[in-house]
């Protein structure tokens, strides 16, 4: 088994908060996180798949197959938006990285080979990241 990997980015605003919940409450779970008028990162993306190496091609995938599914299926959605107003995942859903880097693997899963092993890892900072490998075939 092999795993390749391919960068992305993308930039967007969000808040986190819970609507149920007071602002007083939000602001001593989230912190400056969630400020009302919302805040923004510089997203940094890589997208990971693990398999074996296909011998017609020498290729796990082809990684201009996995650019185009990663930029039509996250970039072109996320890409200079706000994550709780314009992106529909996320109307219930608080954008807290665990929950955005899950709602990628879920968008890119149904274009990756069963047999292969999907995983994600989101920069939200240089130094807060998260990995998600979700619930393997």
């Amino acid at each position: 088994m092999i795993t390749v990997n391919r960068k992305s980015h993308f930039n967007a605003a969000h808040r986190l908060f819970r609507k149920e919940w007071s602002d007083q409450k939000n602001s001593e779970v989230f912190g400056k996180c969630s400020n009302p008028n919302y805040h923004g990162h510089n997203y940094k993306l890589i997208v990971s798949v693990t398999g074996k190496i296909n011998p017609e091609t020498g290729f796990v995938i082809d990684l201009k197959i996995l650019k185009q599914l990663i930029k039509e299926h996250v970039e072109n959605h996320f890409d200079h938006k706000n994550l709780n107003i314009e992106v529909p995942e996320f109307k219930e859903l608080n954008p807290t990285a665990e929950n955005i880097a899950v709602v990628i693997w879920e968008k890119l899963r149904p274009y990756i080979a069963k047999e292969h092993k999907l995983g994600v890892t989101l920069y939200e900072t240089p130094r807060n990241f998260v990995s998600y490998q979700g619930e393997q075939a």
